[in-house]
């Protein structure tokens, strides 16, 4: 277990985890929510949804960190975690990891017509149709329309030609997860996994020191999150889909949601003292 006291960071996916998967409700996160923020622990969103989603959501949640967006696509950082970027209080830096948003598209457009295949992304779809498949407003749709580097999509073609449009997808230097609700097109250097890795030794360059890490998780997509993390939470999913995490310090919780989350916190953090040099 690790203490508040130790250099920590908290990196959190939000549907299914930190939010309730059909509710977006978070109340059951919130005692660990408001001691992370006492002890001044960055808790770093890593989620599909847009920088339009999360910095709405992250003023909800009343974090101030960095965070990372669209499967790892993009991570967006406050003044204070900048080194050659620029930054101000109003416009965090943001830094592409992977593909562009236009070239994945066109990229997709040009597969679809060239493959016959049959799938239906985000781009084809107006924003009461985003609305009605996530279960959103149509105001936060709207926001996770917004993209800069990858495109969800509904597959509706047979399961062997999802293996096939994988590989095409790979010789354009592209690569797809699944996340809870959708697949995801994205640059193959981008990643959850690959943000985590990339904002940890920022963290470090920063403070001269290795920060611990704990990662929570609870679909496909938070895999490489889990694994690049010294200890990992993968959250009991309601669709009981058991998660394959390469990861010997990974706690399996009973509860979904938020309510696992909190559960996975309060498994690997000891609200009494440091157990790291034990």
């Amino acid at each position: 277990m690790v203490s508040l006291n130790d250099p920590l960071l908290i990196y959190t996916d939000l549907d299914g985890t930190l939010l309730d998967h059909e509710s977006y409700d978070w109340s059951p996160a919130e005692p660990w929510l408001a001691r992370l923020r006492d002890a001044a622990v960055p808790v770093i969103i890593n989620t599909s949804k847009t920088a339009a989603e999360v910095e709405q959501l992250r003023h909800e949640l009343d974090l101030y960190a960095p965070y990372t967006v669209e499967n790892g696509s993009v991570v967006v950082l406050p003044p204070e975690w900048c080194v050659d970027e620029t930054a101000t209080a109003e416009q965090w830096a943001h830094l592409p990891l992977g593909a562009s948003h236009d070239r994945i598209v066109s990229v997709l457009a040009a597969i679809r017509e060239n493959e016959g295949l049959s799938f239906r992304c985000f781009s084809d779809m107006d924003t009461d149709e985003v609305a009605e498949r996530t279960a959103l407003s149509r105001d936060r749709a709207a926001l996770a329309k917004q993209r800069q580097g990858s495109e969800p999509l509904v597959w509706e073609d047979t399961p062997g030609r999802l293996v096939h449009f994988q590989q095409v997808l790979t010789g354009f230097g592209l690569t797809l997860t699944r996340g809870g609700r959708f697949y995801h097109v994205m640059g193959d250097e981008a990643g959850k996994g690959r943000a985590v890795h990339w904002l940890t030794s920022r963290r470090e360059v920063l403070h001269q020191e290795r920060p611990c890490t704990i990662g929570l998780g609870d679909g496909p997509n938070d895999v490489s999150m889990l694994e690049a993390c010294d200890m990992a939470v993968a959250i009991h999913a309601p669709h009981g889909q058991v998660l394959e995490v390469d990861n010997a310090h990974c706690y399996f919780t009973r509860a979904s949601g938020p309510a696992g989350w909190d559960e996975g916190l309060t498994h690997w953090i000891s609200l009494e003292g440091s157990t790291l040099d034990e």
